[in-house]
């Protein structure tokens, strides 16, 4: 049983719990804080997307007015359940608060984590209704000759636009933060700069930036120099997520449970466990979004 890791807990939790790790979750995830949210049904729902906008035109005074209509087409968004499960130990069920702290401290950022990495395609996706940023093009902050970190945040902000979006967004993780605040001109100055009580930087060309450490994908093991992917930029407009019934938390005592490779009986062990689930969907026009990518560290 040695390397098992549990926490101690109560298993008396307030009723809004699931509530709040869904609001914590959503504070986590640089997606959710990013894209627009919307009600999903079990069975899914289907999304309208505008593939092409109408048309005006110049007409002579009297003359008929011409009709354009704007290209639709739809997109079904499917729920897919993201789960998590955390053993406790009994002996700590003395302490409520050290498990609702347990809880709302670990598990929001497990799910946000996942849900980030999943749509930056650091993993695989869910199912084929699912979109991903796995296959976007990609702008690098890498400065290597006559390029730039800003460079090429104008390369991602220019390809957006030309493939009809606004950048309004821009999803980092620590390590792309880590080259922007590095990142300086000519003269040595720090292109970006960050407050000293936020620690990192609000905005990116006038657009909201958000940190998160999901928001990364490693380059190719063992390639030194390979672009890893640190951040997304796009028009977030553009992207939605849904969620079915928030967050649900189930305890259960009296089963068998997977532990570092190692099948343990929990009332054996005196132990419970918690598992937290919840159902999502994501969707989003994925030309109107870059990968930017950064340098692999040496190992």
């Amino acid at each position: 049983m040695s390397g098992i890791s549990t926490n101690r807990t109560n298993i008396t939790l307030p009723a809004d719990i699931s509530q709040e790790i869904l609001q914590k979750t959503q504070q986590a995830s640089a997606v959710m804080q990013l894209a627009r949210q919307i009600a999903l049904p079990g069975r899914g729902v289907q999304i309208p997307v505008i593939t092409s906008d109408p048309s005006a035109s110049w007409v002579a005074e009297t003359a008929a007015k011409p009709v354009s209509n704007p290209g639709l087409s739809t997109k079904l968004m499917q729920a897919y359940k993201l789960a998590v499960i955390v053993p406790f130990s009994d002996e700590f069920r003395r302490d409520a608060a050290a498990l609702y702290d347990a809880l709302v401290a670990r598990l929001p950022l497990a799910l946000a984590q996942k849900f980030d990495q999943t749509v930056v395609g650091a993993v695989e996706a869910p199912g084929e209704n699912f979109d991903t940023f796995a296959n976007c093009t990609t702008a690098s902050l890498v400065a290597a000759d006559n390029h730039t970190a800003y460079k090429g945040l104008v390369a991602a902000y220019t390809d957006i636009a030309e493939h009809g979006g606004a950048l309004n967004g821009f999803a980092i993780s620590p390590a792309g933060m880590g080259l922007l605040l590095g990142a300086v001109d000519s003269t040595g100055r720090p292109v970006f700069t960050a407050s000293a009580a936020d620690g990192g930087v609000n905005r990116i060309l006038g657009a909201q930036t958000v940190e998160s450490r999901g928001i990364y994908k490693a380059g190719a093991a063992g390639t030194q120099g390979y672009p890893a992917v640190v951040g997304v930029a796009g028009d977030w407009s553009q992207a939605m997520y849904g969620t079915v019934e928030g967050v649900q938390i189930r305890f259960a005592d009296q089963t068998g449970l997977t532990i570092n490779s190692n099948q343990v009986n929990l009332w054996e062990h005196n132990m419970f466990a918690v598992r937290a689930e919840i159902e999502l969907g994501f969707r989003a026009d994925t030309n109107c979004f870059n990968l930017l990518t950064g340098v692999k560290p040496s190992a």
